[in-house]
């Protein structure tokens, strides 16, 4: 039971509380001060000063329903509207996944490569989404400049709004289309990066994704094939004309994929492979350079020099 009076602020959040640990919802309390703040357009300092405050009609009918949005599964952040990756905050919508803090691992990688290299890199994001990768890695490199390639037009737009109120429309390009056949058109050069977070979850595994992912996130961006590699078997072959001599290539994949993204990599002709964790400990990242001035095609300790254990 609540000990705020009945319609007050603190009474609503206690009780969207109450309804989201009833779902099953872990961060419950958590969740319900976040909706509450969204919903009456207030800070959390206020929320805490104001428990007694008491709601009008139509503030109530607007938290109920973002309570019960809640408490059906639907993501916090499609909610909100928005998610903070690499302590930016980016516009997200229901066709693009919600960004999930271990992906930064894929932006660290990128950064230590780019800091050794001078010139202005050009980086590629296959299945870019809301755009939360390349625009990271942009917003840390000044004057690099990026492509997003996505083939869900409703994405490419979300993408360019957040490319926009970061500032970084200037630098940064969004087209429409299939990986890299979306580049045959236009006059782009290759890259000094591509990365991607490509889907990658093998189909037996969708059925135990949590509610918030199998039943609100599109299907589109996480389903990877039998064995959740699909998507890599057709990135790979196009590495060879869209990435730079020296480029890296870093992908995300699910932690019992290593062994055969590594062979994949190995095969498309990258060198220097291996699989990075992210901070939890679990593999991540597939990486590799490509070879410059034929050098031999094996995997060795030459790379990013992440923290962490390779596998």
């Amino acid at each position: 039971m609540s000990r705020h009076a009945p319609g007050s602020v603190g009474f609503v959040q206690d009780a969207a509380a109450r309804v989201f640990t009833d779902a099953g919802i872990d961060t419950a309390r958590l969740d319900a001060r976040l909706l509450m703040a969204h919903g009456l357009q207030r800070d959390a300092a206020w929320l805490i000063g104001h428990p007694e405050e008491e709601l009008t009609p139509a503030q109530f009918a607007h938290l109920e329903a973002l309570i019960s949005r809640r408490a059906a599964r639907e993501p916090l952040a499609y909610i909100l509207g928005g998610k903070e990756f690499w302590s930016l905050e980016f516009k997200i919508s229901p066709a693009t996944l919600v960004p999930r803090p271990e992906s930064e691992t894929l932006v660290e990688i990128v950064l230590r490569h780019l800091s050794d290299n001078e010139a202005v890199p050009r980086v590629l994001d296959l299945g870019t989404g809301s755009g939360c990768l390349v625009l990271s890695v942009l917003h840390e490199v000044p004057g690099a400049e990026g492509v997003g390639v996505d083939r869900s037009a409703d994405a490419l737009q979300v993408a360019g709004d957040n490319a926009k109120r970061l500032g970084l429309a200037p630098r940064c390009r969004f087209i429409e289309g299939s990986w890299f056949s979306a580049l045959d058109s236009g006059d782009i050069e290759p890259f000094d990066v591509v990365l991607t977070n490509p889907p990658y979850i093998a189909n037996a595994e969708m059925a135990d994704l949590a509610p918030e992912i199998l039943g609100f996130e599109p299907a589109g961006s996480l389903r990877g094939g039998v064995d959740g590699l699909d998507c890599y078997r057709e990135i790979m072959p196009g590495l060879a004309a869209w990435l730079r001599p020296g480029g890296l290539f870093a992908g995300e994949i699910g932690e019992t994929q290593g062994a055969q993204a590594m062979a994949l990599a190995l095969d498309s002709g990258l060198v220097n492979v291996k699989v990075l964790e992210d901070a939890a400990g679990r593999p991540r990242c597939l990486i590799g350079h490509w070879p410059v001035n034929g050098e031999a095609g094996e995997k060795n300790e030459k790379m990013v020099g992440m923290p962490g254990r390779c596998v």
